[in-house]
């Protein structure tokens, strides 16, 4: 058998080989600059807490559980009436300061976050709680646009199969509350605003909505609304509150 003659190499012109050799060492750099910029990162979020911090962290959380509790004796011995059935609460502080128990109430009124909000039914209960967390949340009347235009169909997310989606079906909302009689958008606004015998069904349907965070609207201030502060009761201005939190 004769020998094969060789092939010959393919040929690279030099500035090709210039460009991979310049794009290899440019991939390297990269890699290293990003685990250095992670292992930064890490080592940034990585606080040692002094004493004093937690000692300072402790009693403001005691602090808080004085005065809710402070609170919720007040409520017992004053009554308010609302005006309306129907109340709107925004979260409008976080939980740094927070007692466990307070923030245990929050989370019964499904407030987990900052600037979340929800809907509710004025009963004895809420108001009893509203009492105790005050600091924390502002709440009022809200409007029938706000409830239309802006919260249902602007911020308005279902809950299904535990997950979060859209309010843009109506074929969602029929399965889930069709039986209720409760089979489109504009029955659930109904529902909301005239705070109908299936209000409780509505509102689990619902998530809590988020609002966005406002510029000036707040100053981060735990004292009533009435004394200058944001916290509490907001009555029908919580209409505007809700319209720069849009």
């Amino acid at each position: 058998m004769a020998d094969e003659e060789p092939k010959p190499l393919t040929y690279v012109p030099e500035v090709i080989l210039k460009k991979r050799k310049n794009n290899e060492e440019w991939a390297i750099r990269r890699k290293l600059q990003l685990e250095q910029r992670v292992k930064k990162s890490k080592g940034d979020n990585f606080v040692i807490k002094k004493p004093e911090q937690f000692i300072r962290e402790y009693r403001d959380k005691e602090l808080d559980l004085i005065q809710m509790k402070y609170r919720g004796k007040r409520q017992r011995r004053t009554i308010w009436t609302p005006e309306s059935k129907l109340l709107f609460i925004i979260r409008i502080q976080g939980k740094n300061d927070m007692h466990p128990k307070t923030r245990k109430l929050l989370y019964s009124l499904r407030l987990r976050r900052i600037f979340s909000c929800v809907f509710v039914k004025a009963s004895e209960r809420i108001l009893e709680i509203l009492q105790k967390v005050e600091p924390y949340v502002a709440y009022g009347y809200p409007n029938l646009k706000n409830v239309n235009d802006l919260m249902i169909y602007k911020k308005g997310l279902a809950k299904v199969d535990k997950q979060r989606v859209p309010l843009t079906d109506n074929n969602t909302i029929e399965q889930a509350l069709g039986q209720s009689g409760i089979i489109c958008i504009e029955d659930i606004v109904n529902e909301i605003a005239n705070v109908g015998k299936h209000f409780k069904e509505v509102t689990s349907f619902l998530c809590p909505f988020a609002l966005n965070k406002p510029e000036k609207a707040l100053q981060g201030k735990k004292k009533p609304y009435k004394d200058g502060g944001d916290a509490g009761n907001r009555e029908d201005r919580i209409n505007d509150l809700i319209s720069m939190m849009n």
